[in-house]
């Protein structure tokens, strides 16, 4: 059974930092892009940003680059994504989730298909 268990969410001052971890199991992580969305209240879902099977390849948004940083560790199975300088507009509901990974394939560009509950992140100004 395939499993994605976000934490870390919270409220925040904006200009404050925040650590989100992904908890995964039931699929061959090592093989998965994995990516972190949000969605604001009213707002579809976004991607925020993505991250290769072995790590060496990240994508963000332009709307966090240089602000948020995600990582994995494939001996523990977890994602995580660094927010620093948050902004009142990072608030939202923000989740992982799980592509597998095609030959040739950008993360960013692929379909999700396994996704987590999600971990409420609120930044206040």
């Amino acid at each position: 059974q395939v499993q994605l268990v976000e934490s870390g969410g919270g409220s925040v001052q904006a200009g404050g930092s925040l650590r989100l971890s992904c908890a995964t199991s039931g699929y061959t992580y090592g093989s998965y892009c994995m990516a972190w969305f949000r969605q604001a209240p009213g707002k579809e879902r976004e991607r925020v940003a993505t991250i290769s099977p072995g790590g060496g390849a990240t994508y963000y948004d332009d709307a966090v680059k240089g602000r948020f940083a995600i990582s994995r560790d494939n001996a523990k199975n977890t994602l995580s994504l660094h927010m620093n300088s948050l902004k009142p507009e990072d608030t939202g509901t923000y989740y992982c989730a799980a592509a597998r990974h095609e030959y040739g394939a950008w993360c960013h560009r692929l379909t999700y298909e396994y996704w987590g509950q999600g971990t409420q992140v609120t930044v206040s100004s």
